[in-house]
């Protein structure tokens, strides 16, 4: 008799750099996503990707790369410039899901300008880069709040580097609080297909479940072959909401509603 049980879906997840860039508990955020997929009966494997290690662009469903410290984004730009960076374009045309953060996002623009001027070549993937302006300018530090998408992100930034969006790029979202970008324009982050650059750590995902789910369903479709985000089951998540709107209180704003699964289909 065959056996007819169906499957359960597994998501292929690279995590770039995990050594070198893993600063202010960005782990959090896979943490995150490992636990949402497992409560909905989905597998989420992390393949690390250290210096050195080529890239598969059809071999994941997801990547990832967190923050890091100026010294260790000299060696990881390299890396990223001489050996990833090829296959981790052609993966993010092709449809695959990324979430870069701080660090992570400025080495996937066109340039690091650093506060001593020196520029530190990124790959491009985002039109979009980022000037220190000086140790004497004040970094961006604090919580942020954004809107996005009829809902609300949240979280804590603390960068130097002031990031600026070309023409052809489109924000994350808008700032309602804090600094986003640089301080002046009210952008935050930046999307291209479906890679997202962001500031935020806190770390991003637990407070923003509805966030973590907009990854989920975009990496299981990844996986299936499909062009439009898989359906997710609902989570119970009050608690993950509760957070959220506390930091929505502490920094003065209205809170919001959970969004329905039909808004994270979109």
């Amino acid at each position: 008799m065959n056996d007819t049980t169906p499957t359960a879906p597994v998501i292929r997840l690279a995590h770039l750099y995990p050594d070198q860039l893993n600063v202010y508990g960005d782990r959090g955020n896979i943490i995150t996503l490992t636990q949402r997929c497992q409560w909905r009966g989905i597998t989420l494997r992390v393949f690390p990707l250290d210096v050195g290690d080529a890239v598969d662009p059809d071999a994941y469903d997801l990547f990832f790369i967190g923050g890091g410290q100026d010294k260790e984004q000299g060696e990881v730009a390299r890396d990223m410039r001489d050996v990833k960076a090829a296959n981790v374009r052609a993966a993010i045309d092709a449809g695959t899901p990324l979430l870069a953060v701080c660090g992570g996002y400025q080495l996937l623009c066109h340039y690091y300008r650093d506060a001593e001027g020196e520029e530190l070549p990124g790959i491009g993937l985002f039109d979009a880069w980022t000037i220190h302006k000086g140790k004497q300018v004040a970094r961006c530090i604090g919580n942020v709040a954004l809107s996005w998408e009829g809902a609300t992100l949240v979280g804590f930034e603390n960068h130097g580097g002031r990031t600026y969006l070309g023409e052809r790029a489109t924000p994350l979202g808008r700032v309602l609080a804090g600094h986003g970008n640089n301080s002046e324009d009210k952008t935050e982050g930046v999307i291209y297909k479906n890679a997202y650059g962001t500031y935020l750590h806190g770390s991003l995902l637990p407070k923003n479940p509805h966030l973590a789910d907009r990854i989920i369903a975009l990496a299981l479709a990844h996986a299936r072959g499909e062009s439009a985000p898989a359906a997710l089951t609902p989570l119970p998540d009050d608690l993950e909401w509760q957070a959220h709107n506390v930091m929505l209180r502490r920094l003065g704003l209205p809170t919001t509603d959970r969004p329905t699964p039909a808004a994270l289909a979109r």
